[in-house]
């Protein structure tokens, strides 16, 4: 085990627990429903989002297999059949307003076992999670090529018109009668919202007229592969043509291995709407030049142009020294679709040289750190309030619109306040425009501590401002509260005059601060002032409206103090 996680290290992976079915079941679940589960060993290995090629027990073990070098990289080939003998899939035009793209590809002769398969089906889900985008961009469908004949249509037609029988069902049913069969559906229903709403729904069809898939939501079970499976029809319907060739020639790429002739892929021509056709898969090799002192600047080594060659080529990326070594020759193949940029190719370069054998240097440019001057002060203002007799909280930027807005007795429209598009919880629906409900939220859940609560929190508000690039601006408040049986608005009023003691900030109109009376709708009438500073105004402070108090579940009079610090830095 130690090994293992030694080279996948090694290798730029992390292996994240060594588990089993039973304890992952006896952990979420508890020791009870454990009972019975596997105890086989399950190694949970964590990928980079980026590397498709290794979501599957196949690629991945290649990959570590060349990384090793005990087997050189394989070959990928697709095999066009003689003309009239390949399959061919046809798009029609009506697809263009639901899923426009379609690629295809044929393994033929393969050998199933239930690990194989169960490998088959896995990568097609990691897939579908990962790089298509729950389904959306592209969805993957795999038929037993023997159970149909070509040429296949790929077409869109109404619900109503769309009948056959969905994979593992007992009866055939029309497609508005699917979308409701799997409303309840705890897998599938996610992806219903995807067509349910269009007027055609994409279907594939052999020249029998039997369904091969409904994309993206399932396939038809006439076509269902088994363990006896010997030839495969994958296809890859999406709204991105780009990813749909990706996942195509990552699934063929993967699982070619178990072909009669090993990486061997059959092309499928697709014609077009407009006539055109195209062989897929496309398993396009291509060249790309860098310069070994490129790399070996970036990562910050000093290594021949052959050995960086040898390097890269464990990474799957074939290489050779061209040109009296000054440039390197890079293979890349169809499995990476990662490698964009030269900067991909050093990145390989370095993981397979070994982040750790790197020599650390100390950086070339020399500063010296320094703080935030706005922290600096929020800190230096921390260790003043605490010594006021105050008590430190830290409350969530993000709280519910009836926090800032009902409960302050104000509107929502004139919080300004930012919105969260998609609040995953009622709390948590917009960025904090005033400190003022956090602290009175975190009195409420410390009614029982002895009076008075003297609390206070230096933190950032966030409220909308078209002049910023982010459309938002953060300010920095300090906001203290006193909570107890009289709503000790002196003691608030002396801890304004501490903190201004403390920023040196005399009491008078020309060059220090004042207090007027002012009205606020979270206070008093009467017993709220505005606070004055280098010429603006910099906050509020006064007693709590008893309206505000009730509304965050208290009983008590409280005063607070609210005021914007950045004048001061």
């Amino acid at each position: 085990d130690e090994e293992f996680d030694e080279l996948c290290f090694e290798f730029g992976l992390e292996l994240d627990e060594i588990t089993s079915e039973k304890d992952i079941i006896s952990k979420e679940k508890g020791e009870e429903k454990a009972k019975g589960a596997s105890d086989v060993v399950l190694y949970k290995i964590d990928v980079p989002a980026n590397r498709y090629d290794l979501l599957c027990m196949e690629g991945l073990v290649r990959g570590l297999q060349v990384f090793k070098e005990r087997i050189n990289l394989p070959r990928y080939e697709k095999i066009i059949p003689a003309e009239g003998e390949g399959q061919r899939l046809i798009i029609t035009e009506q697809t263009a307003q639901v899923r426009p793209h379609a690629v295809a590809a044929v393994l033929r002769n393969i050998t199933f076992t239930k690990d194989r398969y169960d490998s088959f089906i896995d990568l097609q889900e990691k897939l579908h999670q990962n790089i298509c985008r729950k389904r959306a961009l592209v969805a993957i469908g795999t038929h037993d090529l023997d159970t149909i004949t070509g040429p296949f249509t790929y077409t869109a037609k109404a619900p109503s018109e769309i009948k056959f029988k969905p994979l593992n069902q007992s009866q055939e049913y029309t497609a508005s009668q699917i979308m409701d069969l799997y409303r309840t559906d705890s897998h599938l229903r996610h992806y219903l919202p995807l067509i349910e709403n269009k007027p055609r729904y994409p279907v594939i069809y052999d020249s029998n007229g039997v369904v091969l898939s409904m994309p993206p939501i399932i396939n038809g079970d006439h076509t269902k592969i088994t363990l006896n499976t010997r030839n495969v029809f994958i296809e890859c319907t999406g709204t991105d043509i780009t990813k749909a060739k990706i996942v195509l020639d990552i699934i063929v790429t993967m699982f070619s291995e178990y072909c009669e002739k090993p990486f061997t892929v059959e092309a499928v021509e697709v014609v077009y709407p407009n006539g055109k056709t195209h062989i897929y898969p496309e398993l396009a090799y291509r060249t790309e030049k860098v310069k070994p002192e490129y790399i070996n600047k970036k990562v910050g080594i000093s290594e021949t142009p052959s050995s960086l060659a040898k390097l890269l080529t464990r990474m799957c990326l074939k290489s050779h020294v061209t040109g009296n070594g000054n440039h390197l020759e890079v293979e890349i193949p169809p499995t990476r679709a990662d490698i964009i940029h030269a900067c991909d190719i050093v990145e390989d370069a370095a993981i397979a040289y070994g982040y750790n054998n790197i020599q650390m240097l100390i950086p070339k440019t020399y500063t010296i750190a320094n703080q935030l001057p706005l922290n600096k002060l929020a800190e230096l203002l921390r260790l003043d309030l605490a010594a006021a007799g105050f008590t430190e909280a830290l409350t969530f930027a993000l709280c519910s619109q009836e926090d800032i807005a009902d409960k302050l007795r104000t509107d929502i429209s004139a919080t300004n306040a930012v919105r969260i598009a998609n609040p995953k919880t009622a709390e948590f629906q917009v960025a904090r425009t005033t400190l003022i409900p956090g602290l009175l939220k975190t009195i409420a859940a410390n009614r029982k501590m002895p009076l008075p609560l003297k609390l206070f929190e230096i933190s950032d508000i966030v409220v909308k401002d078209p002049n910023t690039d982010v459309g938002a601006r953060n300010y920095r408040h300090l906001c203290a509260i006193y909570y107890n049986k009289s709503p000790g608005f002196e003691i608030i009023h002396g801890l304004l005059d501490r903190v201004m003691q403390v920023l040196e900030v005399p009491p008078n109109e020309e060059n220090g601060y004042t207090i007027k009376a002012a009205e606020g709708t979270a206070f008093f009438p009467g017993r709220c002032a505005e606070v004055f500073a280098k010429g603006q105004s910099i906050g509020k402070l006064g007693v709590v409206h008893p309206d505000v108090i009730t509304k965050f579940e208290l009983t008590m009079p409280c005063s607070v103090l609210e005021i914007n610090i950045e004048p001061f830095v």
